[in-house]
């Protein structure tokens, strides 16, 4: 069921941009929201487990800082497209494979920790890769690129977590070394929806409509995690 509901946040993602076209307003107040869903998730749920799971809080901390470097390395790559802002011009005749590769790995790496970490995670997850396959499937109908180079970086973006899931449960490495693996994982998602929110205010100017989403996004993770 993870497997199917992961690749399932993607191909929605996919078929709202073919069937309602979301404007850049709607795109932004999901942003807005799955960036506060995410945070709340990770302060939450996701910290106070890895700090109980050892005594060496700073080792944990240590592991966190190299997660939030690790996002910062994989966006000169992404140019953003993991907050949902693909600053990258294409006229077709170049596939962009660092952002194909560096999406796939940050897709892969937060797919490690949701068998031990549950449904908070998994949840997290699906929430911010909606908006996230909205943004990357608009900036691939508008290339040059062949339908079949679209479908096949959905697929392939879309099928990274749940082999993330599956690896992270069945190979050893992953397993004895969860509690660093999830401690890197909150920093990657830390630097992540600070970097969403912080994108939501436009000119530091105070919009009701993404403060709503955002306390909604809050809201929800508090009252139904």
């Amino acid at each position: 069921m993870n497997y199917i509901l992961l690749i399932a946040s993607v191909l929605l993602g996919a078929l709202l941009v073919f069937i309602i076209k979301p404007g850049n307003k709607i795109v932004r107040l999901l942003l807005a929201f799955s960036g506060a869903y995410l945070l709340s998730v990770t302060i939450l749920h996701l910290l106070p487990e890895v700090y109980t799971e050892t005594t060496d809080s700073k080792r944990v901390g240590i592991f966190i800082l190299i997660g939030i470097i690790l996002q910062s390395v994989l966006e000169s790559f992404s140019k953003g497209a993991e907050h949902g802002h693909i600053h990258i011009h294409s006229d077709g005749k170049e596939f962009p494979t660092l952002l194909f590769v560096s999406l796939c790995l940050h897709a892969f790496s937060e797919g490690l920790p949701i068998h031990h970490a549950g449904d908070n995670l998994l949840w997290a997850i699906i929430v911010h890769k909606i908006p996230i396959a909205i943004v990357l499937t608009t900036f691939l109908i508008q290339t040059k690129y062949s339908k079949k180079i679209v479908f096949s970086f959905l697929f392939f973006f879309g099928i990274m977590s749940p082999l993330g899931v599956l690896l992270g449960d069945k190979i050893d490495f992953f397993i004895n070394y969860y509690t660093e693996i999830t401690a890197v994982i909150i920093g990657v998602f830390l630097h992540i929806s600070t970097i969403i929110l912080f994108e939501s205010s436009e000119n530091h100017t105070f919009n009701l409509q993404k403060f709503t989403a955002i306390l909604l996004g809050i809201l929800l993770t508090i009252f139904t995690l």
